[in-house]
């Protein structure tokens, strides 16, 4: 039997975990961002139930925009401690129900089946649903096909009925593979394909490039010429519907950790700049010597009213975990910015050492 991959993702997460503790939601447009206060400047939305998506409301959308597009909607702030243990429950249930599990992200995650896909979609979902959520699973020949598979999971299988349009899908289980990859995605544009953004796009498209049929027929030597000996040929791939095949359940060490944060208000005052600085940089220090990572370098990034944005760093004078000594560093490089105009985001960044030395 063929090797499948599976792409496991949860359905309007972050709001379906909000459902479990507060069942008299479920089926209203709910919409989770910042503090939950739409009348606060800057903040975006992180998540929208389902109805609320229906008037038109979307992630990273501000939230005083959410309400114009829906006055009715409830608004709850984001609470990511409890989506994150939700997260630990869900890949849990999926280590146990499908054994070795590459985390993608707190709602979504790949595993691989050497029999019956379907079957373990289906137990797959079960499993979520014990759980008060739902999910979503794309059954592909690689993780590319598995993720877009999802996609077209989430549009076609709403409902426990099988499309008739379409043998490859059933309620919320889509299968995505070499078989039906022209069928499905050559007339859509390129990028429809994981991996493919706006800019890309629109470079191929100036090469007559407009859809995933189009790309299959490129010619890999010009696509080299034009993105590069790498990136070119990796495009032309992705057309195919070729990528990786291989669960990585290592858990990714990050070599960084940043914190950023846009104020209600623009910063003038120099001091209160160095204060909200020192206040960040304090707590990327403190959730990085609590996970015993030690940091090698400072960074720390301004942007103005403008939208102009600039980092600046400095090394460490040795390797460190030390807060104090960080919030200093961090101090230090704040002030060789010339802060002559209103302050919109303050950044701070860690370069970590690999856990190894």
């Amino acid at each position: 039997m063929p090797r499948w991959l599976l792409h496991v993702d949860l359905d309007q997460f972050q709001a379906a975990v909000e459902f479990r503790r507060r069942p008299e939601l479920r089926g209203q447009p709910v919409i989770v961002g910042g503090e939950g206060d739409p009348s606060q400047p800057r903040k975006v939305v992180t998540c929208a139930s389902y109805p609320a998506r229906a008037f038109g409301v979307r992630a990273g959308m501000p939230l005083k925009a959410a309400q114009r597009k829906c006055p009715d909607g409830v608004f709850l702030p984001l609470d990511m401690a409890t989506y994150e243990a939700a997260s630990e429950e869900i890949m849990a249930t999926l280590a146990r129900v499908a054994g070795a599990v590459e985390v993608w992200g707190m709602d979504e995650a790949f595993v691989a089946s050497d029999s019956d896909p379907w079957q373990l979609a289906a137990e797959i979902r079960s499993a979520v649903t014990e759980l008060g959520l739902t999910c979503s699973v794309g059954i592909g020949d690689n993780k590319l096909t598995a993720k877009l598979a999802t996609g077209f999971a989430k549009s076609t299988g709403k409902t426990s009925a099988e499309p008739e349009h379409d043998a490859g899908a059933a309620g919320g289980i889509f299968q995505l593979t070499a078989a039906n990859w022209t069928e499905l995605m050559g007339h859509r544009p390129t990028d429809a394909l994981w991996g493919v953004g706006a800019r890309i796009a629109k470079r191929l498209a100036e090469l007559d490039i407009a859809t995933v049929a189009d790309l299959m027929a490129a010619d890999r030597q010009r696509l080299a010429a034009e993105f590069g000996p790498n990136t070119g040929p990796y495009l032309w791939v992705l057309g195919h519907g070729k990528g990786d095949t291989e669960l990585t359940t290592t858990p990714r060490i990050p070599v960084g950790r940043s914190k950023s944060e846009t104020f209600p208000h623009d910063l003038t005052d120099p001091e209160e700049i160095r204060r909200e600085v020192a206040r960040i940089a304090t707590e990327v220090a403190e959730e990085m010597l609590a996970h015993n990572r030690v940091s090698t370098r400072v960074s720390v990034t301004v942007r103005t009213k403008t939208f102009y944005t600039r980092s600046k760093q400095r090394k460490l004078p040795q390797p460190t975990s030390d807060i104090a000594t960080i919030v200093d560093t961090a101090l230090a490089v704040i002030d060789r910015f010339d802060l002559d105009r209103p302050v919109r985001l303050l950044g701070v960044r860690l370069e970590l050492l690999p856990l190894d030395e």
